[in-house]
């Protein structure tokens, strides 16, 4: 099954990092699964959009899939149950690292970022 890069590196030099072609039913089961994530409110949901904006459709949708093989593997081997709160935990620290360097950005630029307060009352 490859849902992976295959990188060649000679003499310390990376010749090619291109996924192996496969007929693997599994990586394509992968694959689609990756692919239907894109309008999912999951982490992995946020996961493959940020891989989206970053590499674009076709790497997101392998790496996407690179982290789906590796959480069945996982549930596969070790027998324990599929947990969201990991993914939980790892989006709140990527949020959190994202509003830092906003902060950041902002001083440097002579701004302040405040938060919004989310009021409570309905406007009629």
């Amino acid at each position: 099954m490859t849902v992976c890069l295959h990188n060649e590196i000679s003499g310390g030099k990376k010749l090619r990092a291109k996924t192996r072609k496969s007929n693997s039913r599994a990586a394509k089961a992968f694959r689609l699964a990756a692919q239907s994530l894109a309008h999912s409110d999951s982490a992995l949901g946020d996961f493959y959009r940020r891989m989206r904006a970053k590499f674009g459709p076709a790497k997101a949708i392998t790496t996407t899939a690179h982290k789906l093989a590796r959480i069945a593997f996982h549930m596969v081997t070790t027998g324990e149950p599929y947990d969201e709160s990991v993914f939980a935990k790892a989006e709140r620290k990527h949020r959190s690292r994202q509003e830092n360097r906003l902060k950041t950005n902002a001083r440097k630029l002579g701004f302040e970022l405040v938060p919004i307060q989310q009021s409570t009352e309905n406007f009629a």
